[in-house]
């Protein structure tokens, strides 16, 4: 190929991902010579990082609840019934095993009710 029509193939390639972001949207910002330029935004996400942790500090706080409230081996036995199960049980009796982080929890609960 000539340097023109490498040169030629790029540009044409740089255009492509440049319509292929402002494609997922754009925001329209003025340059200081008063050019009004568009630039891709970012996608966001469809589950924010935030709601994603008050999700997990929530499971955690229940976790330590019921923890507290039915001690550990009465949860146990609790956790052992799921256990024989379904498999969405199974799953659930996997996710609601005693940790370190429910049971440190608890222990500090426990120490303050009486």
């Amino acid at each position: 190929m000539t340097g023109k029509q490498l040169e030629f193939d790029q540009r044409v390639t740089r255009l492509n991902k440049k319509h292929a972001k402002l494609s997922r949207g754009y925001r329209a910002t003025m340059r200081k010579d008063g050019l009004v330029v568009m630039k891709p935004q970012r996608v966001k996400s469809a589950l924010p990082a935030k709601v994603l942790l008050m999700c997990l500090v929530g499971l955690f706080a229940f976790k330590t609840f019921l923890l507290t409230s039915l001690g550990p081996s009465g949860y146990q036995h609790r956790l052992d019934a799921l256990n024989e199960g379904t498999s969405v049980e199974k799953a659930g009796a996997w996710v609601m095993q005693i940790d370190p982080v429910s049971q440190a929890l608890s222990e500090q609960i426990a120490k303050i009710l009486p």
